[in-house]
């Protein structure tokens, strides 16, 4: 039985939510708890590649992160030194392309090299491209989209045309958005291309997000459908 065209899953987008608290409700602290989330994250890619997917877009650190405590953002970024000394040899034997998107620039230059290494050394036969937003924001995007056009010289005349300007360039607009931790919004997250995308919410903390319940969604939205406002 063939697939409706309207219910292929190419691209799905990720607010993984909840890794704080998860943490707290165990006594630990919050590096443990985006340690957590960083695995579940591995795990639901495996698991959206093997369903067909071709790109997992994952909302790690916002714009707007950049404000929690010196100490929290300290570790997360050792959490990023980590993952980018250590984690390649995974991800190639996984088929797992890696992309980073957002104001990388204000990262330290080394981590900057480190991230342009992963995206070269894990193109090559890749089956599912993860795009990993970092310092990301939505309204950020496309401002400097619009930025980019006009130092190009450009005056884009369609929606197409600013569209190759953003940092999502050549990725696919998510077919579903799913969210963790119980909250229901986007949070700055994929704004423009969030446009017709099918949204899952979930209480479940992203760490406990298990495959099963993934596969869940991924079976509801085959049951959903989808017009594009027509």
């Amino acid at each position: 039985m063939n697939t409706p065209a309207q219910h292929i899953l190419r691209s799905i987008g990720i607010i993984m939510d909840g890794n704080r608290r998860w943490a707290k409700g165990r006594g630990l602290p919050a590096a443990y708890g985006h340690k957590s989330g960083y695995e579940t994250l591995k795990e639901i890619t495996v698991t959206a590649r093997d369903a067909g997917v071709q790109f997992v877009t994952a909302y790690a650190f916002s714009t707007e992160n950049w404000m929690r405590s010196k100490m929290e953002v300290a570790l997360l970024i050792k959490l990023l030194r980590t993952v980018l000394a250590t984690e390649l040899p995974d991800l190639k034997q996984e088929k797992i392309a890696v992309r980073f998107i957002g104001q990388l620039e204000r990262f330290p230059k080394s981590i900057q090299e480190d991230m342009a290494r992963f995206e070269k050394e894990t193109k090559d036969g890749a089956r599912i491209t993860l795009v990993i937003a970092l310092s990301y924001g939505g309204r950020a995007e496309i401002f400097d989209a619009v930025r980019q056009a006009l130092r190009a010289g450009i005056a884009p005349k369609d929606e197409d045309a600013l569209a190759k300007f953003l940092w999502t360039a050549g990725v696919p607009d998510p077919d579903l958005i799913i969210r963790t931790g119980g909250e229901e919004r986007l949070s700055n997250f994929l704004l423009w291309q969030a446009a017709y995308s099918e949204l899952f919410f979930t209480k479940t903390l992203w760490p406990d997000f298990s495959k099963r319940e993934f596969r869940a969604m991924l079976r509801a939205y085959a049951g959903r459908e989808r017009r594009r406002g027509a």
